[in-house]
């Protein structure tokens, strides 16, 4: 039984570890987004304040490639959010077996020790009435 309880806790850490990092890949993805968009937003605001043909046509091209970078967190801040709500289901569902697995060892537990509680009782009654009826007769 502890050897099972140690594997089962050792999962749950595993799950809550990778479910922190996960975490952590959001945070960062999150900061990395803000970031960009700090940057798009100097270039869009240095683009229009430059009259010149040039600047202009360097302005797009990076646009474009922020643009796709954006859309790439985009990606991986949606694929990370899923994967997040799968390992949180799995942690669910692995403590809810576990409460069910514990509910039924205490039930089975309770069934058969009942029965050497109720034959304990039950001899101890008979000895108790055996001592009591010598103790009568004696007298």
């Amino acid at each position: 039984m502890t050897g099972e309880l140690g594997t089962t806790n050792l999962l749950l850490g595993i799950m809550a570890a990778a479910s922190v990092l996960e975490a952590l890949v959001i945070v960062g993805a999150g900061i990395a987004g803000v970031l960009v968009y700090r940057k798009v937003t100097a270039l869009v605001d240095q683009g229009m304040m430059l009259a010149s043909g040039f600047e202009a046509r360097q302005v797009a091209p990076a646009m474009m490639r922020v643009n796709a970078i954006l859309d790439d967190v985009k990606d991986v801040t949606a694929t990370v959010k899923s994967e997040t709500e799968r390992v949180d289901q799995a942690i669910h569902t692995t403590i809810e077996r576990i409460d069910d697995t514990a509910d039924r060892v205490r039930t089975n537990v309770r069934a058969k020790t009942s029965r050497l509680v109720a034959l304990v009782r039950g001899a101890r009654m008979a000895i108790e009435s055996a001592l009591r009826t010598e103790v009568r007769t004696e007298n």
